[in-house]
């Protein structure tokens, strides 16, 4: 299998699971943590008697995880189910969490990351409060306590805050991580949501489902380092906010009133000035001022409307969401 059309026929939604759990591991230059991963999470279900599979997802690495991933299945071979998806290029967290859920054949999913801040331990707990659970359909983990820097807690706190204040019909809970288990059924409406610029914390909020919220604490990671910058996640929040709401549009139709309204009320002050005392106003200041102030403005709301025509256009192409060149299964010949 080599491509994401190839994958949605092989795992359409609604078929019939056979696993009790696929773990979707996203990997970005992960390969000093990848072994670890397998191994732990594997003997981790194992002594709990749960029927698991592995779906690694490449996302374009560079430090030869692509190969370390081939000897992983090979070692799987008989042992356990492991897919490996391999990307032809970085697309992105977002698209490799979209193709492990389509190639994810369990009951239920858990999205996961390998650096080994989210734990198979927690996917554990989490699985099994969502089969003690009839009527949950998702289990998420909230981290209680950040290990971040103080700007970049005021930065994610401000962005809850501003997308909740924003967002018509749906709220994303702070602190809430896409590190979650959920039914099938949860999987397959992710599945159904064509869009390519994706942002999953949004995505779960406007499916709804019944979802549980429980408290985790991240671990340090057992190797490398972060592959999220601050740009990125400005990137990523902007996506979020141009994906689930037009307020942007609607502040621009307010800011450009009030600046009507401004100029109008200053072209009365300056009439009854000269009306009343004969006062000759300056002109090259202020004239000067309301130029550079409303060419300013008129940028930034065309901004805001070519970010939206900008992201209209992308989706218009119909692009898919990936690419995979290569797609080993353990199970497979």
């Amino acid at each position: 299998m080599s491509t994401d059309a190839q994958n949605t026929q092989q795992t359409a939604p609604g078929a019939q699971a056979t696993y009790d759990l696929t773990l979707v591991v996203p990997c970005y230059n992960e390969a000093d943590n990848i072994p670890l991963f397998y191994k732990t999470a594997t003997e981790c279900f194992e002594n709990a008697g749960v029927k698991l599979e592995i779906v690694f997802v490449n996302d374009g690495s560079q430090d030869g995880s692509a190969q370390l991933l081939r000897r992983v299945v090979e070692t799987a071979r008989g042992r356990h189910a492991v897919q490996a998806v391999t990307f032809s290029r970085n697309f992105g967290k977002e698209s490799a969490l979209y193709a492990g859920m389509q190639a994810a054949r369990g009951g239920a999913i858990c999205l996961i990351d390998a650096d080994m801040q989210q734990t198979p331990a927690d996917a554990l707990r989490m699985y099994r409060l969502l089969m003690e659970s009839p009527d949950v359909d998702c289990v998420a983990a909230c981290q209680v306590q950040r290990k971040e820097g103080f700007v970049l807690k005021l930065f994610k706190r401000a962005f809850y805050r501003t997308f909740n204040g924003m967002a018509d019909d749906i709220a994303i809970p702070a602190n809430v991580s896409d590190f979650r288990v959920f039914r099938r059924s949860v999987r397959d409406a992710l599945l159904a949501l064509p869009e390519r610029e994706r942002f999953s914390k949004g995505l779960f909020a406007w499916i709804g489902f019944n979802t549980l919220e429980v408290p985790y604490e991240a671990e340090q990671r057992a190797a490398g380092k972060s592959k999220w910058s601050f740009r990125k996640l400005f990137r990523y929040a902007a996506t979020g906010i141009f994906g689930f709401t037009t307020w942007p549009l609607k502040v621009a139709i307010w800011i450009g009133s009030l600046c009507a309204v401004a100029a109008v009320v200053y072209l009365l002050a300056v009439l009854g000035e000269y009306v009343l005392y004969g006062t000759n106003v300056p002109g090259y200041p202020s004239l000067a001022c309301l130029i550079l102030l409303f060419g300013g403005l008129q940028l930034a709301v065309l901004g805001v409307i070519g970010e939206y025509l900008g992201r209209d256009y992308i989706e218009n192409k119909r692009r898919p969401i990936y690419l995979a060149k290569e797609h080993l299964d353990s199970t497979q010949e």
